[in-house]
């Protein structure tokens, strides 16, 4: 049986600089995330977007969950076959397309995991990477390409 799972959180907007939304330039893009039972975190608008470069900006985040799920999934099924991972480092890389009406859309990720083992066959790793690619819940999410081009 299939199971449903839930999450929330408060997105406040911190931005107010005294006008509101009176003028694009007069109010900042900062805002503060709290998930409950953890430490709020500070995001604001890509930097390309008035956004505070010292905050998380969306973009980044999505990026960071494709990652971080891979890696989660990874971790799990290299565990399952035996496989002892030592460390895990990925650097991933997202491109979004601005469209002419100020919108857009990511057109894809590239995620570049490093995985150091101490015990286990590194000939495995492409497979595992392969199987955590296809489980990961946030790339069964998105509409654009994920890859995995990894540095083992």
């Amino acid at each position: 049986m299939a199971r449903t799972h839930t999450y929330t959180a408060t997105v406040t907007w911190t931005g107010n600089t005294g006008a509101g939304t009176a003028s694009y330039r007069g109010y900042s893009r900062d805002h503060v995330i709290a998930l409950p039972g953890k430490a709020p975190i500070a995001g604001s608008s890509d930097p390309a977007f008035r956004g505070d470069p010292s905050r998380v900006n969306p973009e980044e985040m999505l990026v960071c969950s494709l990652s971080t799920c891979h890696m989660l999934w990874f971790l799990h099924l290299a565990c399952e076959a035996g496989i002892v991972v030592e460390s895990y480092e990925d650097e991933p890389h997202g491109e979004m397309a601005e469209a002419a009406d100020g919108g857009g859309q990511f057109t894809r990720v590239t995620l570049r995991p490093k995985v150091s083992l101490s015990k286990g066959d590194a000939q495995a790793l492409h497979a595992i990477h392969e199987r955590a690619h296809a489980l990961c819940f946030i790339a069964r999410s998105v509409n654009f390409p994920v890859a995995c081009e990894a540095r083992d």
